[in-house]
């Protein structure tokens, strides 16, 4: 895959928006400013791809971007608090409506904090992934934070902290030293090459 050929495609509101699958995808999910806007960015070597916002919960739309014969879908980051409960069931709404349609969904990145425990909506959507089956790779963002012992600590207390912590695929990740990138392209080659026409 030549990453620099990315495109965005569009971006929808509602999941009655949502136009059928025809291409195979690859999620990004995880709560607000937990780093899926920079991880799409470092991925794909451009600064601008996603937008990133200093305000949690910006991203309240699916965004579809197209590289290659995959597209990649960014999902609305959930958990922020200071949000409208409208809103909040709206986003709710958004994500349960992309997992509930029939889609060629081939792999989740659920995202989450490494510094921090799981919240418990990264539980939820760890445990929502389990129940429905959909394959999925724990990325663990903000890796650069931590010092050797204190990522060593946290990847133990993973896990006991994670469900089936033992079955997981963690990639520790840091958008800012490029760490977790290589091995996120290895999953994605992975899945294209089990996506290729044979």
């Amino acid at each position: 895959m030549n990453y620099h050929n990315v495109q965005f495609e569009t971006s929808f509101g509602t999941s009655a928006q949502l136009p059928p699958s025809d291409l195979p995808e690859i999620a990004f999910a995880g709560r607000s400013n937990v780093g899926k806007s920079s991880m799409i960015n470092k991925l794909f070597n451009r600064r601008q791809l996603a937008r990133v916002s200093a305000v949690p919960g910006k991203t309240a739309t699916i965004n579809f971007f197209r590289c290659g014969q995959i597209r990649f879908v960014d999902l609305p980051g959930y958990g922020y608090a200071k949000v409208s409960k409208g809103e909040k069931r709206r986003w709710s709404d958004l994500i349960g409506g992309y997992f509930g349609q029939e889609r060629d969904l081939q792999l989740v990145f659920q995202l989450v904090d490494m510094r921090h425990p799981p919240t418990a909506d990264d539980l939820m959507m760890v445990n929502f992934l389990i129940d429905r089956e959909l394959p999925f790779v724990v990325v663990l963002t903000k890796a650069d934070k931590l010092t050797a012992k204190q990522r060593q600590e946290r990847l133990e207390a993973l896990g006991r902290e994670l469900p089936c912590a033992d079955q997981i695929l963690l990639i520790p990740f840091s958008s800012q030293t490029g760490e977790g990138v290589d091995k996120v392209k290895e999953v994605v080659a992975e899945i294209e090459g089990d996506c290729a026409p044979q």
